[in-house]
């Protein structure tokens, strides 16, 4: 029988819990503070610990530093407070998940036999000499999505390390701020920083740029340069939209990425560099590949830890959060909220610009609006197309007859009568577009 430490300031819920635990065949041991459950880790058999974050005095994150010094034992985090921030915090720390309250059973069940089934192998690791963890900048990391929740493990857990990591996503999905949290997360958070968004260089300047060039290699080049490899020494390099660079470019980085040195446009001398490279597009590289617009080597070079984040329109729980979010972040003598209409506009948007697309419209509705409440006129969004007026009244087959028909008359109409192409938007084939065509009076 495995024994389960809850750590948790709430009694009602550790009685819970532990009832749960029971009933799975579970030993429960349970501890209202950090220090107390600390306490109960050194003088009982524990195997396994369930953590609150928020707790009086120490917090659970104390807890996840302290206890490898007692035992090495599986920590599982829990939280009615999730954020980027205390997800990546967290994981950096050695926990093995980031649960939040409340927490279904199918999901707790799940997480727990992972957990027992790694005990072994945790036994067997020495205990984590790993200081307080750099916080993440909250201000920035906001969703409450399960999407991004994943990412922002993936985040805490390849912090130790110093494996390439490849964040893929479409434009505008923050792709440089996920890239930035893995650098705060990281033990190279003291050193630099350094962005290169590789679609804006031209090829031709594009090796000086990364790797330097010495005084003389090239008409203009009057004195030495350092490059972005090395002045991102001993930190973390970002190579944004690493899709766009040419292919004896990508032939350069890929041998950089295995040797670890670089030589300086024009000169002699091989330096060694130490970087942790961080690389992002919105390409589709595995077509690229495909289509030998990208080197497959580098490829499979890069993708050590990737990180896909999700678009805005496939997260939608995260728009108002996200504005408000960048409505507080505007400041100004006035505090501003969201009207019931604006948030409506801001939910029926689809975000082909994703987030930065969201946080553009909050700052010009933030610009726009004199007085407290932002309203739809002030978002400068496209209005949604109308819902068709369905009676309420009547049987529910003649409601869904007449939102059929409104909808294929409007495809017919953005098609230009086009039936095929309404056929595909629709869901359809031809067919069966042709027999509701003839039943609705539209053929």
């Amino acid at each position: 029988m495995a024994h389960i430490l809850i750590v948790d300031d709430d009694p009602a819920f550790c009685d819970s819990l532990a009832e749960t635990l029971q009933d799975l065949g579970l030993r429960a041991l349970q501890a209202g503070s950090t220090e107390a459950g600390l306490r109960r880790l050194r003088s009982e058999p524990v195997d396994l610990a369930i953590v609150d974050l928020r707790m009086p005095g120490e917090d659970g994150l104390a807890f996840l530093r302290r206890a490898p010094a007692i035992k090495a034992v599986p920590c599982i985090m829990l939280t009615a407070y999730a954020s980027g921030g205390n997800t990546i915090d967290a994981m950096r720390l050695g926990a093995f998940d980031h649960l939040t309250k409340p927490v279904a059973r199918a999901k707790l069940v799940q997480t727990l036999e992972r957990a027992l089934q790694s005990l072994r192998a945790l036994a067997s690791q020495p205990a984590d000499a790993a200081g307080p963890a750099q916080p993440a900048d909250e201000a920035e990391l906001v969703s409450g999505s399960e999407a991004m929740r994943e990412v922002f493990k993936r985040i805490g857990l390849a912090a130790g390390s110093d494996a390439t990591v490849l964040v893929l996503g479409e434009t505008g999905t923050g792709k440089e701020l996920v890239a930035r949290a893995l650098h705060r997360a990281s033990a190279r958070a003291a050193r630099p920083f350094v962005a290169v968004n590789c679609a804006a260089i031209p090829p031709e300047l594009m090796e000086s740029e990364l790797f330097g060039h010495v005084k003389g290699a090239f008409t203009g080049a009057t004195a030495d340069r350092s490059g972005c490899f090395r002045e991102a020494d001993g930190g973390t390099l970002f190579l944004d939209e690493i899709g766009d660079m040419s292919l004896p470019m990508q032939a350069k980085i890929l041998r950089v990425l295995q040797e670890r040195e670089i030589t300086p446009v024009g000169g002699a001398r091989v330096m060694p560099v130490d970087v942790r490279i961080v690389a992002a597009t919105h390409r589709d590289l595995p077509t690229a590949v495909a289509e030998g617009r990208f080197r497959e080597d580098l490829w499979y070079r890069l993708q050590v830890v990737p990180l896909v984040l999700p678009p805005l329109r496939e997260r939608l729980g995260d728009v108002l959060l996200l504005a408000e979010h960048f409505l507080r972040q505007g400041g100004g003598a006035t505090p501003r909220r969201l009207s019931t209409a604006a948030a409506q506009r801001l939910l029926a948007h689809t975000w082909p610009g994703n987030v930065r697309e969201l946080r553009n419209a909050m700052e010009r509705a933030a610009i726009l609006c004199q007085g407290a409440l932002v309203e739809p006129e002030h978002l400068g969004l496209p209005a949604p197309p109308a819902v068709p007026d369905i009676a309420w009244s009547g049987t529910l087959a003649q409601a869904v007859a007449k939102l059929e028909r409104s909808m294929i008359g409007r495809a017919l109409a953005d098609t230009a009568g086009n039936r095929a192409e309404a056929a595909r938007r629709l869901g359809l084939s031809r067919q069966q577009l042709y027999r509701k065509l003839a039943e609705y009076g539209l053929d």
